[in-house]
């Protein structure tokens, strides 16, 4: 299934390395990144700021983990949780 953001899972451990880098290692930073801080981390792109946007998107959801592995909602409609055997 193609999903609306298809950054590969390199890509978004590059921008997480980028994160680190410029000293952004917790989520509450991450909230509090703006524009203008964003701007001043090294080497940044468009397709990076994309994805920025999306990590402070899914870490305010509590979806990050999902996120990254690629996986997608993991509540079931039946109530019961997925387990991994």
């Amino acid at each position: 299934m193609a999903s609306k953001n298809n950054a590969t899972f390199q890509n978004k451990v590059k921008v997480l390395n980028k994160l680190f880098d410029a000293g952004c290692d917790t989520e509450k930073k991450l909230q509090q990144l703006d524009m203008a801080a964003i701007l001043k981390i090294p080497n940044i792109t468009i397709p990076d700021m994309t994805l920025i946007m999306e990590f402070q998107k899914q870490t305010k959801s509590g979806k990050l983990f999902s996120y990254l592995g690629g996986g997608a909602d993991e509540q079931r409609t039946d109530g019961q949780a997925h387990h991994m055997e």
